[in-house]
């Protein structure tokens, strides 16, 4: 019901420029508490309510359709209501962040501003700059970002943002960068939502600064590459809807600033709109990577839709490019795929190509050689080109009236230069009809029935063919309808013959060839029926004036190829159809009782064809400009028409709307061929006529042909309503739409009679002959169409509204909107507007014909056949989902056949019955009505089934049914409502809502109706209960039965758990049945039990009271005037303090607890509550007289010493092994036993908590660690002594465990005591944490069990959050000296817990410096132990033995040990925390570039490994722009180090952080320069492998033109490379190779690599100055070695990137360069 009213508000909320916020002010309170009370249930997760799926989206969209009417104070309420919630270590602040996401009102007008979003910008926006590594709620605030900047453009500066915004979108495309790339894996789930960044860059665009667009120019030259066909990877799919968004976006605000209405949404103000300037700077862009996405291995779909709105804005930068790529494609014949692309981005731009307009009026004069060029591609053998290429022909002749205007150049000369030489093309118009003719004549030649396949085969049409089928008929219909009349008379006259002088077969070819004939006819009805109907009468006639023919099996040929060709151009207009009715009568005359199935059914079809076109109501031309274009030349010119949208406002639609003379004509066809038939099969069915099988099929065809024929003149059926299905104040009447049909009711109705005799002979077929399916067939067929059909069936109209869309969206124009669409499109609108009115059939009363239609289905849906059934139970569907309060009627007849005491119900009648409950996957399912009277009847069904004769296990169709059933109802069930009243509130606007509009119709309601509707209401609520608790006792009843299979007592204890709820608790049976089960055999059942009793305590919980407290009392200190995060002194009271520690019942029961972890960190809630003191909460240790009988059941169960025994075994034995994990389930059944119950099973389990400890099998220590988790939190509430008491037991215990940890089980301890952790105050645990701190690192279990213990640690104090600040520090100093840990497990577990320790330590906005550990200090102190290795200059190698030595060693075996763990720390919290300390790990790089590796070896020893990994992640990390200077420093002074390891990885560092800041970078001309001289400095390295990194990654950052080409760059490479190099002797050749090269060889080195950096950094296309730099290379390829290698590498990379595109290339050179090329690239030279 809210789902109801939610979609009806939305509705009316969806043109929200129709009402301002001065009509209207929605308060936001109410539907927060509806999203909190649903999205975060609290009761959801224990299975006692249950949402229907769509909820979550449905509310969302409510609060969008609301938000903009949110009073104006509601942002500042908003934020009071959520800061308290952002914790950045709680899941809460993800919540906060949605919520003010989904909430905070953005369209505030700019008056207004102060109160909306300047109440938060600064504040969000500069967590969001200083958040680096992507937590989940970042990709939130970008959303909500991106809503701002849309709602507000101009009204925001984002100009000193944009570098980050630019950066940041950049990283989040998870492009791969640099040589071996490791990504950190969070990255890749928590990318931004393209989308959100496309609609935030295009907000931003424009305005004076033209900053946004100078980025976005960057981040195209930056990933253009990508974009290259050759490249793939799983980061495209982001890049191809980047580039489709962003145009359509741009497009979306054009519209907004130029074309569209004002309304009261403030409008951009003049100095941001987009200027003509920014477009074309926009388009010029984005147009280079778009071309190369043309090409793509994913498709051109996203290109061609870019391609269509980048036309709409300047046609004149993109068509060009496009039509270059595409003459060359219709040239080749060895690239089909390049010609499919490229066409369909043709057709994307064609409506601005043919409109030309003011920026590109030469657009037109393409048209013409395009459409010639495309004709070949109409080819039999492929069959993705044929299509395409229809598709193509039939876009452009739908924009274009195809009319010969050559002649108006004699008589006008007036004309532009563009109309002169689309005149003289014009003239080609009627070559290009014809050649097309030519071309579909000879696809349908070769592919008739004989050639494609053998007869044996199916005679059907394959897919494929009927796809080009549609795609022929289509296009030429399209090309004919846009025809002149001269071109039309040739092209009829060509068709025509084509079809008379062949003979067709009829299934493939004669299909297409009579479609061709009808679309001929369909354009112009009276000269082309003058042609084709007296020939083909005639030769009908002729070849069946002989009696014999009547009766032949298999018909002549020709015979039936003109009878397709008749009933297929008998589907035009019907008013010129009426002259040749005496013929067409003759004929069905003739040809309806042939014997021949192929004869009768083609006679059928003319005569429903001839029915149809009498009686429906449609248009009957299709043309693009009204009126047609029959006008003479001389005042009508067409040629303005090209590309001409349709006019809305006067469509002029010629309709078809039937005359009282074809009426006559339908009901004298009703009367001659159906009639008889009517008579014949109702004698049949009474057993007065004997028919044979085939017999009763033609006639049954006939009588199907006419009601699809004539459905639409024919009235419903009539009768009485079924009443009392439900009670109603409200009268239940159907609303009847008037579709322009008006019923004569003086006829007989045919629909009535069909109904009548179907119903006698279906009875009839059923008793004697029930295996003539095919008759069967047709009755569910004749039956559906009674019961609905009323001019077109929904399938049809479906495959009808998708194709109209997809046209639509191919040739719409964003840009001026208000439906500039071609007439065509607007007027197939129009018809499926009326279809859609036609097929309206929802709420229709539910009458006696229609229950006995039903009825028959239900028999046929359970008939003997599965065919028959699967058919039958189709129309069931449909039937049941059209009629009111049908399926309370139906569901009794379908539980007939599931009863267990009927003997003769078969098997088949038994599986059809299920297979009518469970319904078909979008319609209704009886077994799961939303309705207390249904459930309670089919429920009991179902499970008592299982008894029934008819129902078998054995076979496994059955079984399936079942197990489809139970999953279907367990998915779709949503919780039922029992209370159905209404509130108070309510019914006063209804009374007001009343008042304002008195009407006569409808008199308002008096106070006794009032009361009468609250009565009826408390019966109604009053009647539910009493179906639950029946519902409940049948079930409970059903499963008791003896002897019933198992499956159906699983199916059953399903059911009941469906049934708990939160605002009832369960009949004490049912809580009985389900303690048992807690011990029940089977797991699946112990399973279900242990949920349900879960849910059955929350229902016994008891509510606990609160009290209002204020934190600034308590803590003795003011209220802050500004808002301040972190430890702040009003927070103070709630940290850890070991000194005042609750250890007494006075200091316990004084302490003031606050359990949830984020109150108070980043702000205090207007009222803060807790828990009231302990003589005001509910009573504890209670007798069990006390007790509620339900209470009572679980507490004598759980007291049952046996009882409890067998349910610890039961849970200590193991599931799926090595699967298992820590069960919330359980832990929430034993923490509500103990919530409940306080102690009052401790004595009964405490023996078997001994016992299990004892036991270190996995199964048992994680049945112990759940009951341990659950004890621990469900005595929140217990007082003072039993908690001493609790923890006396438990400390021993989990002292023994966690001594006894083992690989299997330390993850399900973490778990145990992480859940005991969470939400609880840390000053009521602190025996668990002093226990835990008691010796982490005791080293006498070994090493695995030391990281056991850290890893449990880790979990309780993550859960702690910023409270244990103290815990934390004793941590730190415990560990700090065991740094230097032996064993690698102990490290990488240590490197976790630093992790989680310095969480807190956050550079976050507003926040203070925190009171846990700081990483600065931490850094400064192990630096002090790093110095004697960084001090060293020799390689660090990790020559210390695993073993410890005796003896102390020396300081740089410690540091290296120390490093060791360093490092796994700092690769645990690369993702993990949210700021990366920058400043600190600056300090280490150096130490890091010496150890690192250089080539990929997974030999090397861990510490080189690690070092590897860590700078790989370090490098991509997020840098803050005053960050930037810091890092350079240390890469420059690294490069002087004399490692030549340090300085190669320098290079791979840079590559990688560059990409990933590199908006940061560009921002700062000064680090550019820094960047440069590095790597040119490099260039000049002694070590070759340094000069060979340094050349590739110029190369990179010349490819993402962070580095530009330059005069001074070029000339100084030149200047290299003129180094003389040293003369070689000959005799000294043989000790050459053992010299070091000198200093002049190096540097002409380095002018060569210099150079060919610069050549490999456009792999795809040749620049101006790459020609010459290519002829400066090729001198140096006789240089000494490394020269010649590097220029022959450099050649042979450079011919293999051109190669694809080189006739392109070529251009670029002389023919000079080309001779010395040609020479370089073919023939390496030997011999030089």
């Amino acid at each position: 019901m809210m789902q109801g009213f939610a979609r009806l508000l939305i509705n009316l909320l969806k043109k929200k420029e129709l009402l301002s916020r001065d009509d209207l002010e929605l308060p936001w309170r109410p539907l927060y508490e509806m999203l909190e009370r649903i999205l975060y249930s609290k009761t959801e997760h224990l299975g006692l309510n249950w949402f229907p799926n769509s909820v979550e989206s449905v509310l969302k969209t409510l609060v969008k359709s609301c938000r903009p009417y949110f009073p104006e104070d509601a942002t500042a309420e908003m934020l009071d209501e959520w800061r308290p919630l952002m914790c950045p270590f709680d899941v809460t602040m993800q919540k906060a962040i949605t919520y003010f996401e989904l909430f905070l009102p953005t369209t505030l007008p700019p008056e207004l501003h102060h109160k909306g979003f300047k109440l938060w910008f600064d504040e969000f926006i500069g967590l969001w700059v200083s958040v680096q590594n992507l937590p989940q709620w970042e990709g939130h605030l970008v959303n909500l970002f991106a809503r701002l900047a849309t709602d507000n453009i101009g009204y925001i500066d984002w100009d000193p943002y944009v570098p980050k915004i630019f950066t940041r979108i950049l990283r989040s495309l998870n492009l791969p960068v640099g040589s071996n790339q490791v990504v950190v894996p969070r990255f890749l789930t928590n990318a931004y939502d393209v989308g959100h960044a496309v609609m935030w860059i295009t907000a931003m665009m424009g305005g004076p600064s033209k900053l946004v667009q100078k980025h976005l120019s960057g981040l195209f030259n930056s990933i253009a590459s990508f974009y290259h066909p050759s490249n793939n990877g799983r980061w495209l799919n982001k890049l191809m809807k980047l580039l489709q968004r962003l145009p359509s976006s741009v497009v979306r605000r054009l519209h907004r600033e130029r074309y569209k209405k004002a309304t009261w949404l403030t409008p951009v103000p003049e100095s941001h709109k987009l200027t003509d300037q920014d477009v074309t700077d926009f388009v010029q862009c984005i147009i280079q990577p778009v071309l190369l996405a043309m090409f793509s291995k994913t498709g051109s779909l996203e290109a061609a839709q870019a391609l269509q709105n980048l036309a709409l804005m300047r046609p004149e930068l993109v068509i060009p490019p496009v039509l270059e790529k595409t003459y060359p494609a219709l040239e080749t014949l060895t690239e089909p795929h390049q010609l499919t692309a490229t066409l369909s981005c043709v057709i994307g731009v064609a409506r601005s190509l043919v409109s030309g307009g003011k920026w590109f009026p030469e657009g037109p004069t393409h048209m013409l050689p395009l459409l010639m060029r495309a004709l070949p591609g109409v080819d039999p053998n492929d069959f993705s080109k044929c299509m395409i290429t229809f598709q193509f022909i039939a876009t452009f002749s739908t924009l274009v009236p195809l009319v010969d205007c050559s002649s108006v150049l004699q008589e006008r000369d007036d004309l532009s230069e563009v109309e002169r030489e689309l005149c003289s093309a014009s003239a080609e118009f009627e070559d290009f009809v014809l050649q097309f003719m030519d071309r579909c004549f000879g696809l349908i030649e070769s592919s008739t029935l004989e050639q494609t396949r053998e007869e044996t085969e199916t005679e059907k049409m394959t897919h494929l063919e009927s796809l080009v089928e549609l795609g022929l008929s289509s296009t030429f219909s399209t090309i004919l309808t846009q025809c002149s009349k001269d071109i039309f008379k040739v092209a009829l006259e060509k068709v025509f013959n084509f079809a008379v002088s062949n003979i067709f077969e009829t299934r493939v070819a004669g299909r297409m060839v009579a479609d061709m004939c009808r679309a001929a006819v369909k354009c112009r009805p009276e000269e082309s029926l003058k042609l084709f109907v007296p020939h083909c009468c005639n030769v009908i006639t002729h070849l069946t004036g002989n009696d014999d023919v009547l009766h032949d099996e298999e018909l002549d040929k020709e015979l039936l190829w003109n009878l397709q060709l008749l009933s297929e151009i008998t589907r035009v207009d019907g008013k010129k159809l009426l002259l040749y009715r005496e013929q067409f009568g003759k004929i069905l005359q003739r040809t309806l009782h042939l014997t021949c199935k192929q004869g009768y059914i083609l006679s059928c079809n003319l005569l429903h064809h001839l029915l149809r076109s009498a009686t429906l109501i449609y248009p009957t031309e299709y043309c693009s400009v009204p009126g047609g274009f029959d006008k003479p030349l001389s005042e009508y010119f067409p040629i303005k028409d090209w590309g001409k949208p349709g006019d809305l406002w006067n469509l002029d639609i010629q309709w078809h709307v039937p005359s009282p003379e074809e009426i006559n004509f339908a009901f004298y066809l009703l009367d001659t061929f159906l009639q008889p038939e009517l008579t014949r099969l109702e004698q049949y069915a009474l057993g007065e006529l004997e028919m044979s099988r085939d017999d009763v099929q033609q006639c049954l065809a006939i009588v199907h042909n006419c009601l699809i024929g004539s459905g639409n003149i024919l009235p419903p059926l009539k009768g009485e309503r079924v009443a009392h299905l439900v009670p109603s104040l409200v009268s239940l009447e159907e609303t009847k739409l008037y579709t322009g049909v008006e019923y004569d009711l003086s006829r007989e109705n045919y629909r009535e009679k069909i109904a009548r005799v179907t119903r006698k002979l279906l009875r009839y077929i059923l008793d004697n002959s029930e295996d003539d399916t095919k008759s069967l067939f047709l009755i569910i067929k004749i039956i559906s169409d009674v019961l609905q059909f009323q001019g077109s069936h929904k399938h049809e109209f479906d495959s009808r509204w998708k194709s109209f869309n997809l046209v639509k969206k191919s040739m719409e124009n964003r840009l001026q909107g208000k439906k500039q669409h071609i007439r065509a499109l607007l007027i197939d609108r129009v018809m499926l507007q009326h279809e859609l009115r036609t097929l309206t059939m929802e709420g229709c009363e539910y009458k006696t014909s229609h229950q006995e239609m039903i009825r028959d289905l239900l028999c046929l849906s359970t008939s003997s056949y599965g065919q028959v059934r699967s058919k039958a139970q189709q129309a069931f569907f449909t039937a049941l989902g059209t009629y009111n309060f049908c399926c309370r009627d139906i569901i009794p007849l379908v539980l007939e056949f599931l009863r267990p005491d009927r003997q003769d119900v078969t098997q088949k009648q038994f599986k059809g019955a299920l297979y009518c409950l469970l319904g078909n996957h979008s319609g209704v399912c009886l077994a799961n009505l939303h309705d207390w009277d249904c459930i309670a009847q089919t429920w009991p069904a179902i499970v008592s089934s299982g008894l029934s004769k008819a129902m078998s296990l054995e076979k496994p169709s059955i079984v399936r049914l079942f197990d489809d059933l139970a999953e279907k109802i367990h998915r779709q069930y949503e919780t039922i409502g029992l209370d159905f009243a209404v509130p108070e509130k309510c019914m006063e606007v209804a009374v007001l809502l009343q008042k304002s509009e008195q009407s006569s119709e409808f008199p308002a309601l008096g106070s006794e109706e009032i009361q009468l509707g609250i009565q009826r209401q408390k019966e109604k609520s009053a009647e539910a209960l009493r179906n639950y608790e029946n519902l409940v006792n049948m079930l409970l009843d059903c499963v008791e039965q003896r002897n019933l299979p198992w499956k159906f007592e699983h199916i059953s204890i399903g059911f009941l758990s469906l049934l708990l709820r939160d605002d009832r608790i369960l009949p004490a049976r049912a809580i009985k049945f389900f303690v048992q089960c807690l011990n029940h055999d089977a797991i699946v059942v112990r399973k279900v039990a242990i949920s349900a009793v879960a849910g059955i305590l929350k229902q016994l919980k008891r509510t606990h009271k609160k009290v209002p407290i204020c934190p600034y009392e308590i803590s003795g200190s003011p209220k802050p005037s500004s808002i301040q995060a972190g430890d702040r002194a009003d927070n103070q009271w709630l940290h850890y303090n070991s000194q005042s520690l609750p250890k007494t019942k006075e200091a316990w029961e004084s302490c003031c607890f606050v359990e949830k972890t984020h109150w108070g960190y980043y702000t205090w809630p207007q009222t803060m509550t807790v828990y009231a003191p302990v003589e005001q909460q509910p009573k504890l240790g209670r007798r069990r007289d006390e007790l509620t009988e339900a209470e009572q059941i679980i507490y004598d169960h759980f007291s049952d010493p046996k009882f409890v025994e067998q349910l610890i075994k039961f849970l200590s034995l193991e599931d799926r092994k090595g699967k298992d994990k820590f069960n919330p389930r359980r832990f929430c059944l034993f923490k509500g036993l103990f919530r409940n119950f306080d102690d009052a099973f401790l004595p009964v389990l405490q023996p078997h908590l001994e016992q299990l400890v004892a036991d270190s099998h996995e199964s048992t220590q994680r049945c112990l660690a759940e009951i341990i988790a659950g004890l621990i939190r469900g005595s929140k509430h217990w007082t003072f002594e039993k908690v001493e008491k609790l923890w006396k037991l438990l400390c021993p215990l989990l002292r023994t465990a966690l001594s006894n940890i083992t690989v299997e089980t330390y993850n399900d301890w973490g778990t145990c005591i992480a859940t005991s952790c969470e939400s609880r105050d840390p000053r009521k645990l602190h025996w668990l944490f002093e226990l835990l701190l008691e010796s982490p690192l005791s080293g006498e279990g070994g090493s695995f069990v030391d990281a056991c213990r850290l890893y449990v640690l880790q979990g309780g104090l993550a859960q702690q959050e910023w409270r244990v600040p103290e815990l934390l520090h004793r941590l730190l100093k415990y560990l700090e000296p065991k740094l230097t840990q032996v064993y690698k497990n102990v490290r990488e577990r240590i490197g976790s817990v630093l992790t989680y320790i310095f969480m807190i330590d956050v550079s976050l906005p507003n926040t203070a410096a925190t009171k846990s550990p700081r990483v600065h200090e931490f850094t400064t102190r192990i630096l002090e132990n790093l110095k004697p290795l960084m001090e060293a200059d020799e390689e660090i190698q990790n020559h210390v033995m695993e073993e410890n030595g005796v003896g102390e060693q020396d300081e740089r075996t410690q540091g290296i040990k120390l490093l060791k763990t360093i490092l796994k720390w700092l690769m645990a919290s690369a993702g993990r925390s949210f700021s990366t300390a920058v400043t600190e790990q600056l300090q280490l790089l150096p130490l890091f570039f010496k150890i690192a590796p250089v080539e990929n070896d997974n030999s090397y020893d861990e510490l080189k490994r690690d070092a590897k990994m860590c700078l790989s992640l370090m490098s991509q990390g997020l840098l803050y722009p005053q960050q930037v200077p810091l890092v350079l420093q240390v890469l420059k002074q690294t490069a002087r180090s004399n490692s030549w390891h340090a300085r190669y990885t320098i290079l791979t560092y840079l590559q990688t952080m560059v990409f990933y800041n590199l908006f940061i970078f560009l921002n700062n001309s000064e680090a550019v320069n820094d960047i440069r001289w590095l790597v040119i400095k490099l260039l000049e390295d002694e070590q070759l492998e340094v000069r060979e990194m340094a050349a590739t990654t110029l190369s990179g950052l010349l490819q993402c033109n962070f580095l530009t080409m330059d005069g001074p760059m070029q000339t100084h490479f030149e200047q290299l490379c003129k180094m003389r190099l040293p003369k070689k002797r000959k005799r000294d050749l043989a000790s050459m190779g053992d010299t070091i090269p000198s200093g002049d060889l190096v540097k002409r080195h380095a002018g060569v690599l210099g150079l060919s950096a610069c050549i490999l950094s456009s792999p795809y296309d040749v620049p101006t100055w790459m020609p010459q730099l290519l002829m400066d290379l090729s001198a140096h390829l006789n240089d000494p070695q490394p020269i010649e290698m590097t220029v022959k590498k450099t050649l042979s990379n450079f011919r293999r990137t051109h190669h694809d595109n080189w006739q392109e290339h070529k251009q670029q050179f002389t023919d000079d360069q080309l001779l010395v090329l040609t020479d370089l690239l073919v023939s390496p030279c030997y011999y030089a």
